[in-house]
Formats: structure tokens, sequence, C-alpha cells
């Protein structure tokens, strides 16, 4: 099954007799409360025009529990999760399109989170909202409760201890701007550089100037090129398991099976226990 669709491929379903169920998950990594600017407002992007039966979810309230010990965007509570789930009118057997405003990071972590409990048809918009040429709507639509229950399978995750020991016996991607993983910068983390033996492929390089993804054959030889032969375990981690996410979902697009680790640099460096390399090698 594909993990990304197309504009005119969802305008093609949601014209259809089956149509998906579609969660409009706009969000921005916002830096600059220090600075007081607003911060970005996904409620208000969604009213201000969505795609035609789309629902908005947030992904800081339901897509992710509290901010703390464990990371900024740690798992959610699964029941509280799959309580919003239900209540956007998901179901097991109704097939999911998510999207977000483009950059794909916040729809990719709600494909992850979906397919990592369960849920068999999950994709993203490709592109996100952007790639979307039909016309927007701002009324809010009534939705039947869905029956999707969460149940987590039994591999796709990664905790702090796991993401080390796969550094050194499988692959650990990076999924953040090389400058910090080479510790050269870090706006938003108790300090800068990366988890020993992981090797830096930031997300961004996944996709084109317009926000889609490359086709499928050049990320396998960029994810090949890093180190993801074939048989090779791969984990992905970021700054708070978001765009972490992307690159779970840019692999699962190139064919290569990947592991998240949710609490990724937010979670490991917060503990003055863990190593940390700084600069270009893996360490």
């Amino acid at each position: 099954m594909n993990a990304i669709i197309t504009a005119s491929e969802l305008a093609d379903e949601l014209a259809g007799g089956d149509p998906p169920v579609v969660l409009d998950v706009r969000w921005q990594l916002s830096v600059a409360k220090a600075a007081g600017e607003p911060l970005f407002d996904g409620r208000a992007a969604y009213e201000s025009g969505h795609v035609p039966g789309a629902v908005y979810v947030d992904l800081d309230e339901e897509l992710a529990g509290p901010s703390g010990d464990r990371g900024r965007h740690p798992l959610p509570d699964l029941a509280e999760f799959g309580a919003a789930m239900r209540r956007a009118g998901v179901s097991a057997r109704t097939p999911v399109v998510v999207y977000d405003g483009g950059q794909g990071w916040s729809a990719a972590r709600a494909w992850w989170l979906l397919r990592w409990t369960g849920h068999p048809d999950v994709r993203v918009l490709d592109g996100g909202l952007p790639s979307w040429s039909g016309e927007l709507s701002t009324d809010v639509p009534p939705r039947e409760e869905g029956d999707f229950a969460p149940a987590p399978g039994a591999g796709g995750l990664l905790d702090a201890d796991d993401a080390a020991a796969l550094a050194r016996s499988g692959v650990l991607f990076d999924a953040r701007a090389g400058e910090r993983y080479r510790g050269e910068v870090e706006p938003i983390d108790r300090v800068g550089g990366h988890i020993p033996g992981a090797v830096s492929a930031p997300t961004n390089d996944n996709v084109a100037p317009d926000g889609r993804f490359l086709p499928a054959e050049e990320l396998r030889d960029r994810f090949k090129a890093l180190g993801a032969s074939q048989g090779v375990e791969v984990g992905v981690y970021c700054g708070s398991g978001v765009s972490g996410a992307h690159e779970v979902l840019a692999l699962a697009v190139a064919g290569i099976p990947a592991a998240l680790y949710v609490g990724s640099w937010s979670e490991w460096s917060a503990d003055p226990a863990r190593p940390v390399a700084v600069g270009p090698d893996p360490g």
C-alpha cells in the first residue's frame, strides 16, 4: 500500500462512493517564544480554509503527551489518542488521508501514530495543502464517531536504550538539520550534538523544493548510500519525534521499514548521563 497520495488522487477518492476520512494536522515548530512572536494557530488556519470534509487534529493536544522528561512530543496516552481519532471519524475499516501545511512533518506524525497503533490504511497528502488545487471549505463537517481502537504493534518504536544500541548494530538516522547534528547550533534543547553512532540524514533532503517527496528510487539510493542496505535494521530520531516521523515516511516510500525513537534528542539531551557526540562524524 502506498504511504502517500497525490492531490488529484485524493480529489477522485473524495468524489467517489467510499471517501476517506481526511485529517488536517497543520502545525509548526516555533522557536520564537523568547522573541514574543505569536505561536502558529493550526485551528485558526483550519477554520480559514481546509480540504472539504477535513477534520482538524491538534498535534500538541491529540498526537503527543505533555512535554517533560520523555521529550517535547512524547507518545500520547493511547486511550486519549483513540478517543480523539474516533471523534474525528476514524474507523478501523475506513481509509485515512492526513495533510498539513506543506512541510509534511505533522502529517507524518499522525500517519506514524495511526500505523503504529494498527490502522491498516493511512496515507499522507504529498505536498500538503499547497498541493490541493480544489476549492477550500470553511465548514466544520459533522462527523459520525468512528470505532478505531489503538493496538500498538510489537515493533516500530524505539526508546533511548534501543536507539543507542541500534546506532551500533544497524543504522540510526538523525533527521535534524546538519548543523544541529554537528552541534554547531542548538536553538531548543539543552545541548547540541547527536547520539553517538548516528548518521546525519536531514529529512529536508527527502523532498523537492515544492515539498513533495523525491521519487522512490532516488530515496532508496539516498538511504542506501547512508547505510540502509538490505537486511540492516533502521531507526530514526529527530528533535522531538515529529520530523523523524517524516523521515520514517520517506523510508516507507522507498520501501525501507524503519522504527522511530519518539523521545528523540529532546529526551536524550535532557539526561546528562547520556553521551553526546559532536562534529560531522557519527562518533
